[in-house]
């Protein structure tokens, strides 16, 4: 004990008294005035600290073997100062990588994508409810000037995806992972598609369909429960947008998951990928565990790639990127605004999942939510983690206009229609 204490103090050291701890025993290290105290009641948790297992000492949090006292901003503080090499991504060895790829194909089948999926968005609509805002979108917001708060750069970030797909009255649009349906609805109402959505979670169709028959929009937009791999309609779509999809799909169906975004869209039509990806090349992962506790408690199944990879794989699938934006700043804002949400309503959010879940587990899925949140700000703030719109077209060899005759498609190959604010 005496050396773990020693380690533990030299830890401390490096932390510009920004954290203490109290040990098992009762005894305190670190200043009296540390804004973050964390209260061991296990030893093993103390040594997942000192081993800088970042991943394990969440998951230590979660299970309350350690209580956190202190702000989550502070927390994030701590974290990214324990962070090995300073969240450098660390590259895997060969049998690593081909480890990986193992686990991508047992981890994504139909029938796992779907279980995996069920145990993030079907946690309870309530609960999202208090820290999304009123439309829940849940994605990266775009705020497209200073001073907007988040409900007001959610919607900036649907009428920009809109813009960019140039979507237009009567044009067929499919939604993938159509969440609770922000994105499907804004382009019905103020483009006048007609949206179809797709969805594997129960409580997110429930939702949205409730939605579409009280705006008596059936005539136009509907949702459905079914795999990516799965829908086969009777003639492509005009439009697509798959937003926070991609990140669920897993490495080794990346390939399936590109062939079917040019399948389900026309020669000539347009193809908007929003999602997250990994600021480090060839699987590369931030140390300390954290994106275990992503995976154990939060995205089971969830999987990022480089952009590089994604544009590759989007390429070889028959697909040309025609514009590509870099979000990633905006995404730790709006992970803030959520953690904010959450923190500020903490006895709601527990009450509100212990109406679908066994108290016990509702407070570890409160905690478990709560570093997840604080941590993803932090994860994007550090640039550790990007997040990337990606716009594409199936390219059309007879499709042209007069002054872009080599255009293969809708797009104009001029950025002054995405940029156009539309009157909403």
């Amino acid at each position: 004990m005496p050396a773990l204490e020693s380690l533990i103090e030299s830890k401390l050291q490096g932390l510009e008294g920004v954290l203490a701890l109290r040990l098992p025993s009762g005894q305190r290290l670190g200043p009296a005035e540390a804004p973050v105290t964390l209260a061991f009641r296990q030893i093993s948790a103390l040594r997942h600290l000192a081993a800088g297992q970042l991943g394990r000492l969440g998951d230590d949090i979660v299970r309350g073997r350690v209580a956190v006292e202190g702000s989550l901003r502070d927390l994030m503080r701590v974290v990214a100062a324990l962070v090995p090499a300073g969240g450098e991504a660390l590259a895997p060895g060969l049998w690593q990588r081909l480890r990986y790829r193992g686990e991508s194909l047992l981890r994504h089948s139909r029938a796992r994508d779907a279980e995996q999926i069920r145990a993030h968005y079907d946690v309870s609509n309530d609960f999202y409810a208090l820290w999304l805002d009123p439309l829940r979108v849940y994605s990266c917001a775009y705020f497209a000037t200073p001073g907007m708060d988040l409900a007001a750069a959610q919607v900036a970030k649907l009428d920009l995806i809109c813009r960019k797909l140039d979507l237009r009255p009567g044009e067929r649009f499919l939604d993938i992972g159509a969440g609770w349906g922000g994105l499907m609805l804004h382009a019905a109402r103020h483009y006048g598609v007609d949206a179809t959505g797709i969805t594997l979670s129960q409580n997110q169709h429930a939702h949205v369909t409730r939605l579409i028959a009280e705006e008596g929009l059936s005539d136009r937009v509907r949702i459905e429960i079914r795999d990516y791999r799965d829908l086969a309609p009777e003639r492509p779509f005009d439009k697509l947008a798959s937003v926070g999809m991609f990140e669920h799909v897993g490495r080794a169906n990346m390939a399936t998951y590109c062939d079917t975004l040019y399948r389900l869209v026309r020669p000539g039509g347009l193809v908007l990928n929003h999602g997250i990806t990994a600021s480090g090349l060839d699987d590369a992962t931030v140390g300390g565990g954290l994106g275990d506790f992503i995976e154990e408690h939060i995205f089971p199944g969830g999987e990022l790639i480089h952009v590089s990879q994604a544009l590759r794989t989007l390429s070889q699938a028959g697909l040309e990127m025609v514009d590509t934006e870099n979000l990633r700043p905006h995404y730790a804002r709006t992970l803030w605004a959520w953690s904010d949400a959450l923190e500020s309503r903490l006895p709601q959010a527990e009450a509100v999942l212990a109406r679908a879940m066994p108290p016990a587990r509702a407070a570890e899925v409160l905690r478990a939510y709560r570093l997840y949140l604080a941590g993803c700000a932090l994860a994007f703030e550090r640039a550790w983690v990007a997040l990337h719109q990606i716009l594409l077209i199936r390219p059309d060899p007879d499709q042209s206009s007069a002054d872009m005759p080599g255009a293969h498609s809708a797009y104009h190959f001029r950025r002054d229609h995405i940029y156009r604010a539309a009157e909403l």
